[in-house]
This record gives structure tokens, sequence and C-alpha cells, in this order.
């Protein structure tokens, strides 16, 4: 089973499964052989350690130039210095063409012309995310961490997941809807997010969302997640 970063979920009161995306869906071991190319720059875990570039660990969601212990280029720093961050626009955009998206860089690197293995690698540096800097990419929408640590009201969630529960059956069943027991709270309230934002293309579900405050996303994302086939 492929592991990604979109989750197929489907809160609504449709039965449609018909889903548009914004980005391509990255795979995660797609994307640990396709960081070979970084590799020989490179290094992304928890024992890693800067080299000629800087090591990657929590790389998404963190700022441009934000390693303390690691020498960047003026163009890195003032980049950095302007406040930005290494979303998955941002990153997507330097794998395309590091030299045009961050302008007097040092890198060699040509980029990377295929938005699948772009998505791929973006997917596999996000598996080591940690820490302040760690949100959840869905293909391309990043959650900041302090929504994601809301603590959801799980009696509040059974309430509002009563209209979900209307399509979603808690048996684990499909039936063309995707299956949401068991989803993990950053995945569920990620999804809600890129409804709310319009991130994701589902009117219905845009609907839902953004209905819901982010105390009631936290909600649900915890009722669902541990409720019982």
């Amino acid at each position: 089973m492929m592991k990604t970063y979109l989750i197929g979920l489907a809160l609504a009161v449709t039965g449609s499964a018909n889903f548009a995306f914004a980005e391509p869906v990255g795979d995660v071991d797609a994307g640990q052989k396709q960081f070979r190319r970084c590799a020989s720059c490179h290094m992304v875990g928890p024992d890693a350690k800067d080299r000629i570039g800087p090591a990657l660990t929590s790389i998404v969601g963190a700022p441009i130039a934000g390693s303390p212990d690691f020498r960047y280029s003026n163009a890195f720093r003032d980049a950095g210095a302007d406040g930005q961050v290494w979303d998955f626009a941002a990153l997507d955009a330097f794998l395309a063409n590091p030299r045009g998206y961050i302008r007097g860089n040092r890198m060699s690197f040509s980029g990377i012309r295929d938005a699948q293995q772009r998505a791929d690698i973006i997917a596999y540096l996000q598996s080591f995310a940690q820490g302040e800097t760690a949100g959840v990419v869905d293909a391309g929408f990043v959650v900041a961490p302090e929504i994601l640590a809301i603590e959801g009201d799980v009696e509040y969630g059974e309430y509002l997941g009563s209209e979900c529960k209307t399509c979603h059956q808690t048996s684990g069943a499909t039936d063309g809807i995707p299956n949401i027991i068991g989803l993990s709270t950053d995945d569920f309230a990620t999804a809600m997010h890129a409804y709310r934002e319009k991130f994701r293309d589902n009117p219905v579900m845009q609907l839902v969302a953004n209905r819901l405050d982010d105390e009631e996303i936290a909600a649900l994302a915890a009722y669902f997640k541990d409720l019982e086939n």
C-alpha cells in the first residue's frame, strides 16, 4: 500500500466520490528513491548532519535558512529574512527550478521537471517532520502546528459526527466513500482545513467544513480516531 500524504476524506452529506485535488499525491516510498539525487549534498532523518547542504529533517514547514548551525548563502538568508517558509508550494517551486526560485543561490542542482517526482520527494521529507516545524502536508496544504495541537473533545465530536455518519459507515466499509474510522487526528484535521480553505475542490465538503471552527474540527478528529469499527 502506498504511503501518501493525501487522504481521500469525504465528510459529506452526499454519496459522490468524485474528488479533485490541486496537486499530485506524494508517495513516501517513491520519494525515498527519488531522494537519492539529493543525497550527495543532503541528509535527512533522526541522525542527519549537515553536509554540503543542510540536513533536511523537519524542513517541511520550517523557515527558509532556519538551521542555526548551517552557513547559508546570502540568497537563502535574504529569503529567510523575508519570512518565507518551506511549505509545499515553496519546496515544489524550488525543486523544479532551484536557481530560478531563489536567485543567486550556489546550488548546482538543475531541478526536477516531473511534478509527481517532486511531490514524492516532499512526501518523503514530510515523513521526517517533528517538533515545532511539523505540519501535515495535504498535497500542498500545510496546517499550522498550533492548530493540529488542539485537543478535541470526543463527546462533542460524537454529537457533531452524526451528520458525517449519514454517509460514512462506522463499520469501516467504503462503498465508494472513503473510510474515516481510525484516521489520525492530524490527517483528519488537515483534510478538513484544506476543504475549508478551498484547497480541496469539493463544493459540498467546502460547505460542510466552512461551518466548523478549529475546535469543532479537532473534536470530530478525536472522535473518529478512536471509534471502533
